[in-house]
């Protein structure tokens, strides 16, 4: 699973790398990215009639809540890749509202013996910014009448070369990909299966951090640094 990530790099930047249109939401770094916090992703809508679809990053709330749902108390932040066109809360999603998350890497805990060891993964030197593939959706309050927008992460069996870490990771999409996956045109599900199998799986660096990421009140750049 992935349940916690980090996102430093400059707005600005995760902007035009994901060459957006427009934004809703300002957002500054995160070394410690949880669960029901308001967090930039990208995604494509038709817009007021328009031909082509429109590029927005949005800050949603993590933890998808489906429009179906009779309660928000069981988001879900996490969707498999294996199920995700067939489980109710989201395939959906996965068929017409799929978005990207930027992410400069993400945190998994490896069982120890004495207890549990954080590391970090990214894609090497420098933590490029990479795209997770997700899904969102809107669920309606129906006493305040008021939108929540949420979204999860979609995850996959671990590479081979960190699964000794964790079995689950993000499935990380190549930006060659983005346009393909973020196609609100693109809604029947052999062709969401098609793109699910032809992502491949990342090359992933892990390294080594202290515990203070378990604690969501740490949120600094130390939370990254390497440990012996």
């Amino acid at each position: 699973m992935c349940g916690r990530y980090g996102l430093w790099a400059p707005e600005d930047d995760v902007a035009k790398l994901f060459d957006v249109d427009y934004r809703i939401g300002d957002f500054g770094p995160t070394y410690n990215a949880a669960p029901s916090q308001m967090l930039p992703v990208v995604f494509e809508r038709y817009e007021d009639g328009a031909e082509s679809p429109a590029r927005r990053m949005q800050l949603l709330e993590w933890g998808l809540v489906p429009t179906w749902a009779k309660t928000a108390k069981r988001p879900m932040i996490n969707a498999r890749s294996e199920t995700l066109l067939d489980k109710p809360s989201f395939k959906a999603s996965a068929r017409r509202q799929r978005c990207l998350v930027p992410a400069n890497g993400y945190f998994e805990w490896q069982v120890e013996d004495g207890g549990k060891q954080p590391w970090f993964l990214s894609q090497g030197d420098g933590d490029p910014v990479m795209g997770f593939a997700g899904i969102f959706d809107a669920w309606q309050d129906p006493e305040s009448q008021q939108w929540l927008r949420t979204f999860a992460i979609i995850t996959r069996s671990a590479p081979d070369a960190v699964g000794h870490i964790h079995d689950r990771s993000p499935v990380v999409v190549p930006q060659d990909m983005w346009s393909d996956w973020l196609d609100p045109q693109t809604q029947d599900d052999s062709s969401v299966q098609q793109m699910l199998d032809a992502i491949p799986g990342p090359a992933l660096h892990p390294r080594r951090v202290g515990k203070a990421v378990g604690n969501v009140r740490n949120n600094n750049p130390s939370l990254i640094e390497p440990i012996d």
